[in-house]
Protein backbone atom coordinates (compact mmCIF):
# COMPACT_ATOMS: atom_id res chain seq x y z
CA UNK A 1 0.00 0.00 0.00
CA UNK A 2 1.18 3.71 -1.09
CA UNK A 3 2.28 5.75 2.02
CA UNK A 4 0.12 9.12 1.78
CA UNK A 5 3.83 10.84 1.00
CA UNK A 6 4.68 8.39 -1.96
CA UNK A 7 0.79 8.65 -3.28
CA UNK A 8 1.51 13.08 -3.38
CA UNK A 9 4.84 12.35 -4.62
CA UNK A 10 3.23 10.38 -8.06
CA UNK A 11 1.03 13.09 -8.47
CA UNK A 12 3.91 15.64 -8.19
CA UNK A 13 6.24 13.63 -10.37
CA UNK A 14 3.95 13.72 -13.38
CA UNK A 15 1.99 16.74 -12.79
CA UNK A 16 -1.27 15.04 -13.58
CA UNK A 17 -4.40 13.38 -12.40
CA UNK A 18 -6.45 11.27 -15.13
CA UNK A 19 -10.32 11.94 -14.74
CA UNK A 20 -11.92 8.89 -15.48
CA UNK A 21 -15.81 9.39 -16.03
CA UNK A 22 -17.17 6.69 -18.48
CA UNK A 23 -20.01 4.84 -19.35
CA UNK A 24 -18.84 1.70 -18.66
CA UNK A 25 -17.70 -0.52 -16.55
CA UNK A 26 -15.61 -2.44 -19.37
CA UNK A 27 -14.36 0.60 -21.06
CA UNK A 28 -12.80 2.13 -17.75
CA UNK A 29 -10.94 -0.51 -17.04
CA UNK A 30 -10.05 -0.59 -20.45
CA UNK A 31 -8.99 3.31 -20.54
CA UNK A 32 -7.26 2.96 -17.17
CA UNK A 33 -5.13 0.05 -18.33
CA UNK A 34 -4.02 1.68 -21.13
CA UNK A 35 -3.26 5.12 -19.54
CA UNK A 36 -1.12 3.47 -16.92
CA UNK A 37 1.09 1.84 -19.95
CA UNK A 38 1.59 5.50 -21.24
CA UNK A 39 2.80 6.52 -18.01
CA UNK A 40 -0.24 7.74 -15.85
CA UNK A 41 0.71 7.27 -12.24
CA UNK A 42 -2.64 8.75 -10.97
CA UNK A 43 -5.95 8.17 -11.34
CA UNK A 44 -9.63 9.39 -10.25
CA UNK A 45 -12.31 6.77 -10.74
CA UNK A 46 -15.23 8.56 -10.86
CA UNK A 47 -18.55 7.29 -8.77
CA UNK A 48 -20.58 8.00 -11.77
CA UNK A 49 -19.08 5.11 -13.25
CA UNK A 50 -20.96 1.66 -13.05
CA UNK A 51 -19.16 -0.33 -10.87
CA UNK A 52 -17.10 2.30 -9.77
CA UNK A 53 -15.57 0.93 -6.76
CA UNK A 54 -15.22 -2.49 -8.13
CA UNK A 55 -12.84 -0.87 -10.60
CA UNK A 56 -11.45 1.02 -7.52
CA UNK A 57 -10.68 -2.49 -6.14
CA UNK A 58 -9.36 -4.35 -8.90
CA UNK A 59 -7.23 -1.19 -9.78
CA UNK A 60 -5.50 -1.01 -6.80
CA UNK A 61 -5.18 -4.57 -6.03
CA UNK A 62 -2.83 -5.04 -9.45
CA UNK A 63 -1.43 -1.46 -9.57
CA UNK A 64 -0.88 -0.50 -5.98
CA UNK A 65 2.82 -2.24 -5.26
CA UNK A 66 3.48 -0.29 -8.64
CA UNK A 67 3.31 2.94 -7.01
CA UNK A 68 -0.13 3.99 -8.56
CA UNK A 69 -2.53 6.08 -7.34
CA UNK A 70 -5.96 4.80 -7.71
CA UNK A 71 -8.61 7.09 -6.27
CA UNK A 72 -12.55 8.01 -6.31
CA UNK A 73 -13.83 10.86 -7.91
CA UNK A 74 -17.37 13.13 -7.00
CA UNK A 75 -17.16 11.89 -3.14
CA UNK A 76 -19.53 14.03 -1.94
CA UNK A 77 -19.87 13.22 1.47
CA UNK A 78 -17.94 11.11 4.41
CA UNK A 79 -20.14 7.82 3.90
CA UNK A 80 -19.32 7.93 0.27
CA UNK A 81 -15.16 8.27 1.30
CA UNK A 82 -15.02 5.72 3.85
CA UNK A 83 -17.17 3.68 1.04
CA UNK A 84 -14.22 4.78 -1.35
CA UNK A 85 -11.16 3.98 1.35
CA UNK A 86 -12.68 0.66 1.87
CA UNK A 87 -12.78 -0.17 -1.55
CA UNK A 88 -8.76 0.84 -1.62
CA UNK A 89 -8.87 4.39 -2.36
CA UNK A 90 -5.87 6.35 -1.80
CA UNK A 91 -7.32 9.40 -3.16
CA UNK A 92 -10.46 11.73 -2.94
CA UNK A 93 -11.62 13.93 -4.73
CA UNK A 94 -14.85 16.39 -4.80
CA UNK A 95 -16.30 18.88 -7.17
CA UNK A 96 -16.95 20.96 -4.04
CA UNK A 97 -16.10 21.28 -0.08
CA UNK A 98 -17.05 18.96 1.91
CA UNK A 99 -15.72 18.60 5.53
CA UNK A 100 -16.94 15.04 6.13
CA UNK A 101 -15.02 13.78 2.97
CA UNK A 102 -11.96 15.61 4.72
CA UNK A 103 -12.09 14.42 7.97
CA UNK A 104 -12.17 10.76 6.51
CA UNK A 105 -9.29 11.53 4.12
CA UNK A 106 -7.42 13.11 6.47
CA UNK A 107 -8.18 10.20 8.64
CA UNK A 108 -7.39 7.35 7.07
CA UNK A 109 -4.34 9.28 5.07
CA UNK A 110 -5.73 9.13 2.04
CA UNK A 111 -5.00 12.50 -0.67
CA UNK A 112 -7.48 14.90 -0.64
CA UNK A 113 -8.07 16.79 -3.99
CA UNK A 114 -11.59 18.78 -2.61
CA UNK A 115 -13.16 21.42 -5.98
CA UNK A 116 -12.86 25.57 -5.32
CA UNK A 117 -13.76 28.12 -7.51
CA UNK A 118 -13.09 31.70 -5.38
CA UNK A 119 -10.31 32.58 -3.84
CA UNK A 120 -12.51 32.51 -0.74
CA UNK A 121 -13.65 28.63 -1.42
CA UNK A 122 -9.87 28.19 -2.48
CA UNK A 123 -8.86 29.30 1.60
CA UNK A 124 -12.00 27.70 2.91
CA UNK A 125 -10.88 24.42 1.57
CA UNK A 126 -7.25 24.91 2.75
CA UNK A 127 -8.26 25.69 5.80
CA UNK A 128 -10.39 22.33 5.90
CA UNK A 129 -7.07 20.23 5.54
CA UNK A 130 -7.72 19.86 1.88
CA UNK A 131 -3.91 18.80 0.31
CA UNK A 132 -4.93 19.82 -3.08
CA UNK A 133 -7.70 22.12 -4.65
CA UNK A 134 -9.47 21.21 -7.47
CA UNK A 135 -10.14 24.58 -9.61
CA UNK A 136 -13.63 23.83 -10.87
CA UNK A 137 -15.29 24.09 -13.40
CA UNK A 138 -12.71 25.61 -15.46
CA UNK A 139 -14.18 26.00 -18.99
CA UNK A 140 -15.40 29.30 -17.99
CA UNK A 141 -12.10 30.06 -16.55
CA UNK A 142 -8.49 29.43 -17.99
CA UNK A 143 -5.27 29.88 -17.42
CA UNK A 144 -5.15 32.92 -16.75
CA UNK A 145 -7.90 33.22 -13.95
CA UNK A 146 -5.56 30.57 -12.48
CA UNK A 147 -2.61 33.53 -12.31
CA UNK A 148 -4.90 35.87 -11.02
CA UNK A 149 -6.46 33.73 -7.96
CA UNK A 150 -2.55 32.43 -7.40
CA UNK A 151 -1.17 36.02 -7.10
CA UNK A 152 -2.45 36.58 -3.55
CA UNK A 153 -2.30 32.94 -2.89
CA UNK A 154 0.70 31.52 -4.16
CA UNK A 155 0.72 29.39 -1.00
CA UNK A 156 -2.09 27.25 -2.79
CA UNK A 157 -1.71 23.63 -4.55
CA UNK A 158 -4.02 24.43 -7.30
CA UNK A 159 -4.99 21.54 -9.84
CA UNK A 160 -7.35 22.83 -12.81
CA UNK A 161 -9.61 19.76 -13.81
CA UNK A 162 -10.33 19.94 -17.30
CA UNK A 163 -10.43 20.68 -20.87
CA UNK A 164 -6.42 20.15 -20.72
CA UNK A 165 -4.43 19.55 -24.00
CA UNK A 166 -1.13 19.06 -25.47
CA UNK A 167 -2.09 22.59 -27.19
CA UNK A 168 -2.63 24.85 -23.79
CA UNK A 169 -0.91 22.55 -20.37
CA UNK A 170 1.93 24.87 -21.17
CA UNK A 171 -0.54 28.11 -20.50
CA UNK A 172 -1.67 26.17 -17.06
CA UNK A 173 1.89 25.44 -15.89
CA UNK A 174 3.20 28.82 -16.17
CA UNK A 175 -0.43 29.93 -14.37
CA UNK A 176 0.64 28.61 -11.20
CA UNK A 177 -1.06 24.36 -11.69
CA UNK A 178 0.44 22.57 -9.07
CA UNK A 179 -0.94 19.53 -11.53
CA UNK A 180 -3.04 18.96 -14.40
CA UNK A 181 -6.40 16.89 -14.26
CA UNK A 182 -6.65 15.19 -17.42
CA UNK A 183 -9.97 14.21 -19.20
CA UNK A 184 -11.02 13.17 -22.64
CA UNK A 185 -8.36 14.15 -24.60
CA UNK A 186 -7.00 10.40 -22.82
CA UNK A 187 -9.66 8.76 -21.98
CA UNK A 188 -11.97 8.82 -24.86
CA UNK A 189 -9.13 8.95 -27.33
CA UNK A 190 -10.16 5.06 -28.33
CA UNK A 191 -13.39 6.33 -29.22
CA UNK A 192 -13.17 6.41 -32.52
CA UNK A 193 -10.78 4.00 -33.59
CA UNK A 194 -11.63 1.55 -30.82
CA UNK A 195 -8.24 0.95 -30.47
CA UNK A 196 -7.08 1.41 -27.05
CA UNK A 197 -3.36 1.78 -27.88
CA UNK A 198 -4.54 5.12 -28.74
CA UNK A 199 -5.46 5.95 -25.22
CA UNK A 200 -1.77 4.99 -24.30
CA UNK A 201 -0.31 7.22 -26.83
CA UNK A 202 -2.25 10.65 -26.16
CA UNK A 203 -1.29 9.89 -22.01
CA UNK A 204 2.18 9.72 -22.88
CA UNK A 205 1.61 12.99 -25.13
CA UNK A 206 0.04 14.66 -22.47
CA UNK A 207 2.99 13.60 -19.90
CA UNK A 208 5.62 14.69 -22.47
CA UNK A 209 3.52 17.96 -22.72
CA UNK A 210 3.74 19.28 -18.86
CA UNK A 211 7.11 17.46 -18.52
CA UNK A 212 7.99 19.98 -21.60
CA UNK A 213 6.10 23.15 -20.12
CA UNK A 214 7.65 22.94 -16.64
CA UNK A 215 11.41 21.76 -18.06
CA UNK A 216 11.17 25.00 -20.28
CA UNK A 217 9.18 27.77 -18.83
CA UNK A 218 6.61 27.49 -21.57
CA UNK A 219 4.74 30.74 -21.19
CA UNK A 220 0.88 31.24 -21.63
Amino acid sequence: MLTKFEALRAIHDTGAVLIIRLDSEEEALAVSHAAIAGGIRALEITLSVPGAKRIITKLSEEYASQGIVIGAGTVLDAQSAFACVDAGAQMLVSPNLDPGMLNVANRYQAVSISGAFTPTEVVDTLSAGADIVKLFPTEISGPGYLKTVRAPLAQAPILPAGSANPDNVGEWIAAGAAAIGIGSYVTKAAKASGDYNDVTIAARAMLEAISAARGLGVQG
